[in-house]
């Protein structure tokens, strides 16, 4: 009898734990308040296979995060959401785990300009960053693009609010809104305003990328993403899912060279 009990107990104890086991971990994941975008339908697709790749057994819950970038970082940090994806820095690698596999290879940092169709031909004949240096650019005050602007001496404004950086330009306030090439194209078609252009004659690039970041706190987490991620890059899948959601573009346009102080690749 005692040692018939005995089985009982130790087979419900090893159910209990393959049940612990089996259950999905709750994952918080940082969701922006605004439209979104084919590259943000693409990060979550991405996320999710990453984790399935790496068998990681989680359930994802999205949480509307304040619109300054910062902000949604200092969540992150104080554990109020567990994931979020940015483009790097010194400051946010300290503040979260950056996992280091672009996840837009380098084109977060290929930038064309956004301006008003008045605007145009003054801009279109700059080829160099001197020429440049005679606009305006708006950009979000708390990003990272801002500081490597003014670093390579362009004039910039500081903007908070996303959609007043898109207002200064169809007003003439500013001269030029850099975005990246994957973000242009969408957010001018959500703009719906005939007024404003991407200038086709030159872009700015610089050192950058654009990665996942996880709470310190999720140690096992971060390992089963970037492993996952890994495996994704390993078997193409990866640069399959960029050509799904448009991520491969090509240049045909005049490159003016910035610096990114900021930046190291590993």
């Amino acid at each position: 009898m005692k040692l018939k009990l005995s089985v009982i107990i130790s087979a419900l104890v090893f159910q209990s734990a393959y049940i612990v086991a089996q259950t999905p971990e709750l994952i918080y994941v940082a969701k922006e308040a605004r439209t979104l975008y084919d590259r943000d339908l693409y990060l979550y697709e991405l996320l999710e296979k990453a984790l399935a790749a790496a068998k990681y057994s989680a359930q994802i819950e999205h949480i509307k995060i304040h619109p300054h970038q910062q902000r949604t970082l200092m969540a992150l940090s104080r554990g109020k959401v567990d994931l979020h994806w940015s483009m790097t820095s010194p400051a946010r690698e300290q503040i979260a785990i950056p996992i280091k596999i672009p996840l837009y290879d380098g084109l977060i940092g290929k930038r064309v300009l956004i301006v008003h169709k008045d605007i145009y031909p003054a801009i279109k004949a700059v080829r160099s960053l001197n020429e440049l240096k005679r606009f305006t650019a708006v950009q979000g005050h708390d990003w990272p693009d801002t500081k490597i602007l003014s670093y390579n001496g362009l004039k910039v404004r500081p903007i908070s609010d996303y959609q007043t950086m898109f207002n200064l330009i169809a007003d003439k306030k500013a001269d030029y809104f850099p975005r990246s090439v994957i973000e242009a194209n969408s957010e001018l078609i959500a703009q719906n305003n005939e007024n404003l252009m991407i200038v086709p004659d030159f872009h700015l690039s610089y050192s950058t990328a654009f990665y996942f970041f996880v709470n310190k706190d999720k140690q096992a987490l971060a390992k089963a993403l970037e492993e996952g991620l890994a495996k994704l890059q390993e078997s193409g899948e990866l640069q399959t899912l960029k050509q799904k959601y448009g991520l491969d573009k090509q240049f045909t346009s005049a490159t003016i060279n910035l610096v990114n102080p900021y930046f190291t690749e590993d």
